[in-house]
């Protein structure tokens, strides 16, 4: 009888420390602050006129006295990100018009490509991606046109901002882009 209680009591605390090991380790995959990333996470939402909820989820990067467009992105003819980090989202729970063309609701990576003033806005069906090493043409469910403005003063983090009348801004440096979603 000594034995087996023995054995028990062994066994007990066997599976307690392995418990416990595997509750460390799980601590250790905690997922990453993102926060304390150089480019922040940031969000952007808001309800617009035609009853829409629009999103924005990206990464700010910041200038930190580099020149967009030759020492960090975007680089002119080339798809960008548009942030840092994971692709920046774009969603809608509705559908609209981008500059006039149709959006189906959903959730979409939004990408650019810069040309001087004219910008390419892309709104790609791979939502959850990282950059855009893995962007793939065929994926876009839209792309338009808008154009870029040099302004007099600078946005040290990229930043988006939504109006309620559904005025999106893209503003970064001296660099901003705007369009309508509608």
């Amino acid at each position: 009888m000594k034995k087996l209680f023995s054995a028990v009591f062994f066994a007990a605390v066997l599976f307690t420390g392995l418990q416990a090991t595997a509750q460390e380790k799980m601590k250790d995959k905690a997922p990453e602050d993102k926060t304390k990333r150089p480019s922040p996470p940031a969000k952007v939402s808001e309800k617009i006129n035609s009853g829409a909820t629009i999103s924005i989820d990206y990464s700010q990067p910041s200038v930190k006295g580099r020149a967009i467009g030759k020492d960090l992105e975007p680089m002119d003819g080339q798809v960008w990100r548009t942030g840092a980090n994971e692709a920046t989202v774009f969603e809608t729970d509705k559908d609209i018009t981008v500059n006039g063309a149709k959006l189906p609701a959903g959730k979409y990576a939004f990408f650019t490509i810069f040309n001087g003033e004219d910008v390419t806005l892309i709104f790609n069906k791979t939502a959850a991606q990282w950059g855009a090493f893995k962007y793939k043409e065929a994926d876009d469910q839209l792309r338009v046109n808008a154009k870029a403005s040099a302004e007099a003063s600078s946005m040290e983090k990229m930043t988006f901002t939504i109006s309620d009348a559904g005025m999106v801004s893209l503003w970064w440096g001296n660099k901003k882009v705007d369009f309508m979603v509608m």
